[in-house]
């Protein structure tokens, strides 16, 4: 049954304001339809021999996972919230650490079993797991879904399987939160100036008025507890940053992608057929042009909280990063960062090349598209986009003009447009 509950303000955010359990709808099947996500990739190769796992020291295969699934070392980033399906291994001294790319996540504690949250392009995250025991040749298994949707299905995850990032103690954390509100439970390695945030707080302090000393601009996790077996010393703050733009334009995806699925069966299955199949129509589905309206206010970062100081990561990350493109004639690129007054140099999410976003369901990419030019275009003078100037607006559109082999012609230079 669907649910809704009113926004904290004018604007309608459809896709996180309304919870509708469509995992087992005829159009989706959340548990049953075939994935696709690189974990189920990986498992094919490893079942036919095509790939092996290796061990390494106290890690185990995390190491040899990370290389096979193309995920970099320096996304690193360690929690100790007790806030895992592993929460009896974590702590302080024993933080859970995440590495990531654009379409998985994988967790791993020292003494447990490695964690994944795949994103099929589909279907949504699909969880697996690995065991590091010597028993038998390594495999990714999916566990109950029904004890991993206890978390992760809920108005936070865009009303689908998702991935949610949380401030110990208090809420999810998108690139909306302030930054004195973040970081609660984690460790935190960079620099950030004199501005306050949660990490590498003691959890039992959290909220101590003054805050505690002392937990600012740690350069490395060397000597602040036991890093052996760790595959770094570091939870560098620009992941970090990145990591929490990045869950909720996942999740808001995969919940647009669902409704469009929804929509498109209803317009095709007769309804003797739908009845039979079980579609209640009692359940609404959402506009695909209102929904188009949340993802895109987000994708261009319309309600980012601003850097109170620049920031500036221990690790690779950022370099490797910004340097990952794809870039257009003139070398730019959306994954450039700014990290002095905001996250990205062009303010659009660099996730709208991953697979997840190709893959959507036409009814939903078509009206994504038609958003993005009628906010880019300046033809929405709603002021909540005064934050667009004209020439992020312009190297917004030609980064995509050159970038993106779909998008539609509509997109025109904006040099002949006028903008706000």
């Amino acid at each position: 049954m669907a649910a809704v509950a009113a926004g904290p303000g004018g604007d309608s955010h459809p896709l996180t304001e309304t919870f509708v359990n469509w995992t087992e709808h005829p159009a989706i099947r959340y548990e049953y339809g075939a994935t696709t996500d690189p974990v189920a990739q990986l498992n094919r190769k490893l079942r036919s021999g095509e790939l092996t796992l290796r061990r390494d020291g106290p890690a185990g295969y995390l190491r040899s996972v990370l290389d096979a699934l193309q995920v970099s070392i320096d996304t690193q980033m360690l929690v100790f919230e007790k806030d895992s399906v592993q929460a009896r291994r974590i702590s302080a001294g024993n933080p859970r650490s995440l590495f990531f790319n654009d379409s998985v996540s994988v967790g791993w504690v020292r003494g447990g079993f490695i964690e994944l949250a795949s994103q099929d392009p589909r279907q949504g995250v699909v969880f697996y797991m690995l065991d590091q025991s010597f028993l038998g040749p390594p495999s990714f298994v999916r566990p109950d879904t029904r004890n991993c949707l206890v978390c992760h299905h809920n108005y936070a995850s865009g009303g689908v399987p998702g991935m949610l990032v949380r401030s110990a103690r208090q809420f999810s954390v998108t690139h909306s939160v302030p930054f004195e509100k973040r970081w609660g439970g984690w460790y935190v390695t960079g620099e950030h100036g004199t501005f306050h945030h949660l990490g590498n707080t003691d959890l039992q302090h959290l909220y101590d008025e003054p805050p505690p000393s002392g937990t600012s601009n740690w350069t490395s996790l060397a000597g602040k507890f036991d890093t052996s077996g760790y595959l770094t010393e570091q939870s560098d703050i620009v992941a970090l940053t990145v990591f929490e733009h990045q869950m909720h334009v996942m999740n808001l995806l995969t919940r647009m992608g669902w409704e469009a699925r929804v929509i498109e069966y209803r317009r095709i299955v007769p309804e003797a057929q739908r009845k039979a199949e079980g579609d209640d129509p009692s359940d609404r589905t959402v506009s695909m042009d209102e929904a188009a309206k949340e993802v895109v206010d987000y994708m261009l970062f319309t309600d980012e909280a601003p850097l109170p100081q620049p920031i500036h990561g221990a690790t690779t990350f950022a370099e490797r990063f910004s340097a990952l493109g794809p870039k257009d004639r003139k070398g730019r690129s959306l994954r450039q960062l700014d990290l002095t007054r905001r996250l990205l140099r062009y303010p659009c999410s660099y996730m709208i090349y991953s697979s997840q976003f190709e893959q959507l369901p036409g009814l939903a990419k078509t009206a994504i598209y038609n958003r993005l030019w009628t906010v880019l275009s300046g033809k929405d003078r709603d002021p909540k986009y005064l934050s667009l100037t004209a020439p992020d607006r312009t190297a917004i559109v030609d980064i995509l003009r050159d970038t993106k082999p779909d998008l539609p012609k509509t997109f025109k230079p904006l040099a002949t447009h006028a903008a706000h």
